[in-house]
């Protein structure tokens, strides 16, 4: 069987597609005398003439119009094959562990971020309790931690920063001077519930764990909807229907530490980079919000 070289095809298509065979050899990287050459041996291959010498111009015969027909499509074949074969950069899967699903928006814009000038990483977000996070990052099985605690760093952390815990209400919601107040939040073992309790003991009232979601989409929904108040970190607690409770008849809520810990050894520029970026993101939401797409890293040293 003839097998048809694709590079006299193309010449045959460029040299419709720009009506002049000396446009075509510019276009092709030729010389003119190698582009006739190469329709004259597209012709022999095929036993019929392709270009309709008797009119004006580039004109195609009507077999040669079929043959462009076709052309294009074995083409455009042959430069997916190319395209789809093309050796790519090897994509790489970046772990994080987060201490809470309240952080997750302001990451989301950070891992958004990051991955624009990294477009060939992965991310598998994860979260848990502090102490099984840090377990898992010396362990290798994660690479950046991310974390919210009442208390400082374990051990030396990339970034470091507190943050204002606030309470926050739903519109409805009204307390009465001395009763029960009621909370909404992750649990008991959560540290932001902790912190609720520990301040309404500080002036000796009850408080009663109404709501215990696991997300802070349930967690917000039943604030917004009066179930109960809860306590979220300032730069966390912009979510649809709830307020932050400036002026509650409460105790102020402790600050909390907020950081990042990436995992030592082997080539750590990548982890580096994020955990640098995913701070930017963190620390910027607490003074401005919307689009965070151009948000650079700035490194800071930890404390």
């Amino acid at each position: 069987m003839t097998n048809i070289p694709t590079e006299l095809l193309r010449t045959l298509v460029t040299v419709v597609e720009l009506r002049s065979f000396t446009k075509a050899a510019q276009s092709l990287g030729v010389t003119q005398p190698a582009v006739s050459a190469q329709i004259k041996r597209l012709q022999g291959l095929l036993g019929t003439e392709l270009l309709d010498k008797s009119a004006p111009g580039v004109t195609l015969t009507s077999a040669g119009e079929l043959v462009v027909n076709y052309a294009r499509r074995l083409l455009s074949i042959n430069d997916q094959i190319l395209d789809f074969a093309a050796p790519r950069p090897a994509s790489q899967t970046l772990r994080i562990g987060v201490t809470g699903d309240f952080t997750a928006g302001n990451i989301s814009h950070g891992l958004a971020c990051f991955r624009a000038r990294h477009p060939q990483l992965r991310f598998i977000v994860h979260s848990a309790m502090i102490d099984d996070l840090v377990r898992d990052m010396r362990d290798g099985a994660l690479d950046v931690v991310v974390w919210v605690s009442p208390t400082g760093p374990a051990f030396e952390a990339r970034h470091c920063w507190t943050e204002e815990l606030v309470w926050v209400r739903g519109a409805t919601l009204r307390l009465e001077s001395a009763g029960v107040v009621p909370l909404a939040s992750y649990g008991e073992e959560c540290p932001f519930t902790r912190s609720m309790v520990a301040a309404l003991n500080s002036i000796n009232r009850d408080g009663e764990l109404v709501f215990m979601g696991s997300s802070i989409a349930g967690l917000g929904a039943a604030v917004a909807s009066g179930i109960g108040i809860s306590a979220l970190p300032r730069n966390c607690a912009n979510i649809l229907g709830v307020t932050i409770w400036e002026d509650a008849p409460l105790p102020k809520l402790p600050e909390f530490f907020c950081g990042i810990y990436v995992r030592a050894g082997g080539e750590s520029e990548d982890r580096d980079h994020l955990a640098d970026t995913l701070a930017t993101a963190l620390r910027l939401r607490r003074h401005v919000g919307g689009d965070l797409q151009h948000i650079e890293p700035t490194v800071t040293s930890a404390g």
